[in-house]
């Protein structure tokens, strides 16, 4: 499997909720929400610096099926879950409360990739669909798929992830109707130890409802139950319009 650019996660985490300066660079363009482009520093000499996603809660737009001002601890509940389950690659991303447009997600910029999805390597694009099941991705887009200049997979755009209904929608279906391979099984069934009373039940209680991280649960005993195949599409609403 490709290799990603090199950082410390828990730093990086830090870094994005403590760095004192905070300078948006400008909105990023034909995004359904307002999200910015920002630069992180240490302090306004410092030679230092991160780019990050910000997106404030103020700036979602409101939606008819999720609650609002709810979408950006999605994208930060979607991070956790990747880090405790040990993929896909999501960048790191965090609640950030000093922000010039109030509290929001703050996540790290992966800088010089590319917006693609592509033939790749199929075990990022098989991880990436199941882990779209388990947080019933509404809108995986190919556009939410980048690759990075070592040729690795991330995903990213998850606000509307995590709801207690049915809704998976995404551009990823090729693997529809298959069964887990058996290397995935392990990390399936240690996510689903640390969701009952582990690191994660905690993690994630802090970001998404008791209802929605029931329906995890229900969603990740289900991809370990001796049927289990990936779902297929059930209509034309199964894929996001436009898929990019």
């Amino acid at each position: 499997m490709a290799s990603g650019p090199s950082f410390d996660p828990s730093a990086t985490e830090s870094a994005l909720r403590d760095l004192p300066e905070l300078e948006l660079l400008g909105l990023m363009r034909r995004s359904s929400n307002y999200t910015f482009l920002a630069r992180l520093k240490s302090g306004a000499d410092s030679a230092e610096s991160l780019l990050a996603i910000y997106k404030p809660a103020d700036g979602e737009r409101p939606l008819w099926d999720f609650p609002s001002r709810t979408l950006y601890q999605r994208e930060v509940a979607a991070y956790l879950l990747s880090r405790r389950l040990g993929w896909p690659r999501i960048p790191p991303t965090v609640v950030r409360g000093s922000a010039p447009h109030g509290v929001g997600s703050l996540q790290l910029f992966i800088a010089d990739a590319r917006t693609a999805l592509g033939p790749g390597e199929e075990q990022e694009r098989l991880q990436l669909a199941v882990f779209d099941y388990l947080v019933n991705n509404a809108d995986r887009k190919a556009g939410h798929c980048l690759v990075d200049t070592q040729g690795a997979l991330w995903g990213i755009d998850h606000g509307l992830t995590f709801h207690a209904q049915t809704k998976l929608r995404t551009v990823i279906w090729e693997f529809a109707g298959r069964r887990l391979p058996a290397w995935m099984r392990p990390d399936l069934e240690h996510l689903a130890g640390e969701l009952q009373g582990g690191p994660a039940q905690g993690e994630l209680e802090e970001v998404i409802s008791a209802e929605e991280m029931e329906a995890l649960r229900l969603r990740l005993d289900a991809s370990l139950g001796p049927r289990f195949r990936l779902p297929s599409p059930e209509s034309e609403w199964s894929v996001p319009w436009p898929p990019i």
